[in-house]
């Protein structure tokens, strides 16, 4: 049986308490396609890797997605009314600013395929720390690994260059 069409400002109206930190994240539809609606602020310092696209559509206020592309930081503005399709394999961090809602489109993993969430150094830029994991629902897939990071300060203590990162 089809789907109805969604209304996504009232869903959004009707929803608002699903997009709560540290993710903000809640599961709209699935299918072939993973959408989701993602609202603000979030304080997250990890970078999500993802072997498939991401398509982002900003759909109140405007978002910041922090990126490494080629092994170099840019930081990629993505204002309302806007959209941007994210490659695969792109480490990229989503900061979310307060009263903002947008949508993330992404692929249904494929049975081999891993997630990794990364932290860089704050001082030197180099990995921190990174775990991987066979993506389901994001949204709660997400959340144990964050605050596993932001609880264990061995996780966050960079090997190059001895710095200790904040949790958040």
């Amino acid at each position: 049986m089809l789907a109805l069409p969604i209304n996504f400002g009232k869903w959004i109206e009707e929803h608002a308490d699903k997009l709560q930190p540290p993710v903000n994240n809640y599961l709209v539809q699935r299918g072939d396609f993973i959408i989701m609606a993602v609202g603000g602020p979030n304080a997250r310092t990890d970078y999500h890797v993802n072997e498939t696209e991401e398509w982002f559509y900003q759909y109140k206020g405007d978002m910041l997605l922090k990126v490494v592309d080629n092994g170099e930081f840019k930081d990629i503005p993505i204002k309302e009314g806007e959209m941007f399709l994210l490659p695969a394999n792109t480490p990229h961090n989503p900061v979310r600013f307060a009263d903002t809602v947008g949508i993330v489109i992404e692929r249904q993993r494929p049975a081999e395929a891993l997630d990794r969430l990364r932290w860089y150094c704050e001082q030197c830029k180099e990995i921190v720390y990174e775990d991987s994991f066979h993506c389901v629902d994001l949204g709660k897939q997400l959340a144990p690994v964050i605050k596993r990071y932001a609880a264990e300060i061995e996780l966050r203590k960079c090997k190059a260059c001895g710095h200790t990162n904040s949790a958040k």
